[in-house]
């Protein structure tokens, strides 16, 4: 990290978490296009359902809270890192990632229509990267040792959602961001 001209040198595994309360923006500024294409997802949280949200009540309200203690230090998240890493993907698998992303981008050869309407700028080579990535932790997850293209699919929205800015046209009409990755999940050709 640099601040001020100043480097800092942070040990790994290094990460940051970062919150956005789309409802009062004050004291807080939003990203720049480039600042946010580094995060790898985009995970919209919503509300808890009522059992847990008592739950947490609960637990936070009572006296004696528990101690947290934690389950595993910096080595092995970065152990956890080269086994995601080592998960194979087939070649088809990759191209159709770099196709999702790539069909995002506005002015290309083969972008769909409604990317050329509502799009003004698109998902870069990171969202490729960490759709790949992503889909290598979620077979990890499910007991696979393997990606599927539903590994892909799943992880279209959080993280492409960040990196695909709509247009005006798109704000006037009711499109979201949303459902222009719904749009190029189901337009973009999958894995034969």
């Amino acid at each position: 990290m640099t601040a001020a001209g100043r480097p800092y040198p942070l040990d790994e595994p290094f990460f940051v978490l970062a919150t956005q309360n789309p409802i009062e923006m004050e004291g807080t500024y939003p990203l720049p296009e480039a600042q946010l294409d580094r995060f790898m997802l985009n995970v919209v949280i919503d509300y808890l359902p009522q059992a847990d949200e008592v739950a947490v009540v609960e637990r936070t309200t009572s006296p004696g809270s528990a101690m947290i203690e934690h389950l595993f230090r910096g080595d092995d998240v970065l152990a956890f890192h080269e086994v995601v890493r080592r998960v194979p993907v087939a070649r088809e698998l990759i191209e159709y990632a770099v196709r999702l992303a790539s069909a995002s981008r506005a002015g290309r050869p083969g972008t769909p229509d409604f990317v050329a309407q509502y799009v003004s700028w698109g998902a870069g080579t990171r969202a490729s990267q960490n759709l790949i990535l992503g889909a290598k932790a979620r077979a990890l997850l499910l007991g696979r040792a393997h990606v599927s293209v539903d590994d892909i699919k799943s992880l279209a929205h959080p993280v492409l959602r960040h990196r695909i800015l709509l247009n005006y046209k798109a704000e006037a009409e009711g499109m979201n961001v949303e459902k222009v990755i719904n749009r190029l999940i189901e337009t973009v050709p999958g894995v034969t």
